[in-house]
């Protein structure tokens, strides 16, 4: 996998951050997407910064969730 975008590319969200309505006790990240991908961050300390990805890397790490292949990671 590429390493996380950090260019000004990928700076300018196309939309609102939003966040899984299974998040429990605030334990979840946030998504919005921009003009290149999609931007993540974590929903309680947004210090921490921001991380990007294309939407073809999106795409293939929710394939292999949905697929299982993190299950073990719980």
């Amino acid at each position: 996998m590429s390493e996380p975008r950090n260019d000004s590319r990928h700076r300018d969200l196309s939309g609102p951050w939003r966040k899984s309505s299974y998040t429990n006790q605030g334990n979840c990240f946030e998504l919005a997407p921009t003009d290149e991908g999609i931007a993540l961050r974590n929903s309680n300390d947004h210090a921490m910064g921001v991380l990007y990805f294309t939407k073809s890397e999106l795409s293939a790490f929710l394939a292999g969730a949905k697929a299982g292949e993190f299950d073990d990671m719980q």
